[in-house]
């Protein structure tokens, strides 16, 4: 049976009741998270003028959700179904190289979202935060690392002949060392690392929060000083600062959530020749990590608000061709600042609008 493991070095007898399990979550996953995703992007697109720091690496983040939807759920899915993988030699190493490329981008876009929340808390006056110009070196760094971390896919697996006159995309490890090598660094570099590095920049932030928030306790210990009406209780910081962390710590408990149990189901079975590999226990939870791709659109959601009627809006406002220039100039540098309700944006566009018409109305002695 091939289950959504990195590797499939031994042809098992296929356990149909649990087949039909997996074919059913699997389609579960895949369409939840092609619907989710396609809608949060398309949302994103409509609104890609508008578009804060925050929301440029959650649109990435959604493109990579939907490598794995594409190109991880789906080819595991029909390879279920087919109980062998449907192809040539160069459709099985591309569809391997797709399946991890999807688990790296979704990771490291994890990360350098996370690291950039670290850089807007706690060096908030570097130079690159400020530059529009350099908005996305970061996601091109994901996507780099993920491009070049995926290859070595291409040169592990290949069209295998199982039986005779059958063949299957298997992978051809050096015994009995290679297995264990590749299972440990593909955890290492996809889940370790990257769970180590945005751990540390969320442990900094909270410090660097509690800092601030005790040099503001200790001064209006001496000046009574109202705090500004967007800012929030947690270091005068504005709320929707505030929002964009706790979104990228719900984020990462995500991730960690889904991704810890299939990685260390892969450990296990690498490194314990005696591992129950064929279990319901084992299958399910390595098909479970694919939710993290459901889940990402689910936390962005809940934490945007109003999804629905800006969905609405978003797909049937049709562009005045008359609008104001300096009224589109203001709208966006309004909506540049990191924002994760996109009403904001779009409640301000109409109230501008209304009041440019009143404006108007009154010039002319109340006539339109």
């Amino acid at each position: 049976m091939n289950d959504s493991d990195l590797v499939d070095t031994e042809d098992v007898p296929r356990d149909e009741i649990l087949a039909k399990v997996e074919i059913a979550l699997l389609s579960v996953i895949f369409v939840s998270a092609a619907i989710l995703n396609t809608t949060l992007l398309l949302v994103l697109w409509r609104q890609r003028k508008q578009m804060s720091r925050m929301r440029v690496f959650v649109f990435h983040l959604c493109l990579a959700d939907l490598v794995v939807t594409f190109f991880q759920v789906c080819p595991q899915l029909m390879w279920d179904i087919t109980d062998r993988f449907v192809g040539p030699d160069l459709v099985c190493r591309l569809v391997k190289y797709l399946q991890v490329l999807g688990m790296f981008s979704s990771t490291y876009m994890i990360v350098v979202m996370t690291v950039d929340r670290y850089q807007a808390v706690c060096n908030p006056m570097v130079k690159f935060q400020r530059a529009r110009t350099r908005l996305n070196i970061p996601v091109c760094v994901a996507w780099g690392i993920s491009l070049l971390g995926s290859l070595p896919q291409v040169f592990i697996f290949s069209q295998v002949e199982v039986e005779p006159g059958v063949f299957d995309c298997w992978a051809d490890f050096i015994q009995p060392w290679g297995l264990q090598t590749y299972i440990t660094w593909t955890t290492l570099v996809i889940f370790v690392l990257p769970v180590i590095t945005v751990l540390v920049c969320q442990v900094r932030i909270c410090r660097a929060i509690q800092i601030n928030l005790y040099q503001k306790i200790q001064q209006q210990g001496s000046v009574s000083l109202p705090l500004p009406s967007r800012a929030t209780g947690v270091a005068g910081m504005s709320k929707a600062r505030v929002k964009t962390l706790k979104m990228t710590v719900v984020i990462v408990l995500a991730y960690i959530i889904c991704w810890a149990p299939f990685f260390t189901v892969q450990l296990w079975s690498a490194w314990d020749i005696h591992a129950p590999k064929e279990t319901a226990t084992f299958t399910i939870l390595m098909l479970l990590a694919s939710l993290n791709s459901c889940a990402n659109p689910c936390i962005y959601l809940l934490f945007s608000g109003q999804f629905p009627k800006r969905l609405v809006t978003v797909l049937c406002q049709r562009r005045s061709d008359g609008k104001d220039s300096m009224h589109d100039e203001a709208t966006l540098e309004i909506c540049r600042h990191d924002v994760l309700d996109l009403s904001v944006c779009l409640t301000y566009g109409k109230m501008s609008s209304r009041l440019s018409r009143k404006a108007i109305q009154k010039q002319m002695g109340g006539h339109e």
